[in-house]
This record gives C-alpha cells, structure tokens and sequence, in this order.
C-alpha cells in the first residue's frame, strides 16, 4: 500500500514537472508586450501622418481669361502663415506693368469685368499702398510683363486669408476674383490707382 502511494506521487511529480516544461516554452507576459506595443506605435505614427497631411497649407489653382473670354494665364493661391501667396502666370499682354487687384466678387463676365466689383476692401480704406488712408486688403504689388508677353510673379498679401469664415476671406460666400489692369498701378490713386480697363479675370472660389 505504502509503495503504491510512492508510486503515485512519483507519478503526480511527473506530471506537475511535464506541464512546467510545456509552459516555459511559451513566451512571458514581459516577452509579448514589445512587440504589441510596437504594432500600437506604428498606427499611431501612421495616424499621426494622416492627420499632418490632412492639415497642410490649403491651395486654390484658378484660370485667368482675357476679354475675349479665352485662357491667357493661371495663379496658385497658397496659404501661409503670413496671409495667402499668390503665383501668377500670365502670356499675351501687353509688355510693361499692369496693375492686379483682388476684386469684391467672384464673376468675369468680359469684355470689361465690371461683374467683378470693386476691390476687396472690408476695413472701408483707399487704395494703394503709399495713401495714408490705405491701402485696400485687395491691393497688390504691380505684375510685369515682358518684351515676349509673358509675365510671372510671386505676390504676397498679408491683408487676405483663404479661411472662409474670416470677413477678409478670399473664399468667402460668392468668392472673389483675381483682376489685371491695362497700366500700371500708381499705388496712391483712389479706387484703383489710375490702372485703367481690366483687361484679364479670374475666379476664386
């Protein structure tokens, strides 16, 4: 009797001994968790990726026309901490300097763009950057154009936003429009710095 109970202990220790030597071999609690965490790691930086995508600077590419309602020229608007910078490109005008304004609506009806409006002035002020009582937030540096009649420039307004529910917004309700004048901007003249006919148009919206 004493014999068949050592033998049944030796044999419960076997067993017991067995079962410990199945579950070494599966990995510990501290052993999974890095490689877990990892995976956790990874989707946040791919959110985190998305998510700076999704809050890069908002772009609008627009199409200017001239009178004869035909493409003569394209401007990239960019939002920068500064405002909106603008990239004009423009071919077939006249060589020189041409005045270019944001104007008040987002219509170019030719032959003379009156549907655009005025410039873009929400604060009330006068035109051009040298009046003491301006300038308008949609006045702009001058656009020149060469002997060949191409023309390209890199402008900057500080006084625009493209946020729509700013009242300086150039996508504002109705949206605005990009305007090139037949003579250069005097930066001093009210309403439009003595730049004579609006000669090209671009819708912004």
């Amino acid at each position: 009797m004493s014999r068949n109970r050592n033998r049944g202990f030796a044999l419960l220790s076997c067993i017991v001994l067995l079962s410990g030597c199945e579950w070494s071999n599966q990995p510990t609690l501290a052993e999974r968790t890095p490689q877990h965490g990892h995976q956790v790691e990874s989707a946040a930086v791919s959110t985190a990726t998305e998510m700076a995508k999704d809050s890069g600077p908002m772009i609008k590419r627009i199409d200017i026309i001239n009178s004869k309602g035909i493409k003569t020229g394209t401007a990239v608007l960019s939002s920068i901490p500064e405002g909106v910078k603008m990239q004009v490109e423009v071919t077939g005008i006249a060589p020189g300097k041409h005045g270019i304004h944001i104007h008040q609506y987002g219509v170019c009806t030719g032959p003379d763009f009156k549907t655009a409006g005025e410039h873009l002035n929400p604060e009330g002020k006068k035109h051009g950057f040298n009046n003491p009582q301006g300038p308008h937030a949609g006045d702009l540096l001058n656009l020149e154009v060469g002997a060949d009649g191409k023309g390209r420039a890199e402008l900057v307004n500080k006084m625009v936003t493209l946020d729509k529910d700013k009242a300086n917004s150039l996508l504002k309700q109705g949206g605005t429009s990009l305007v090139i004048h037949e003579a250069e901007d005097d930066y001093m003249t009210d309403p439009s710095g003595n730049s004579g006919a609006r000669i090209a148009c671009g819708v912004i919206l």
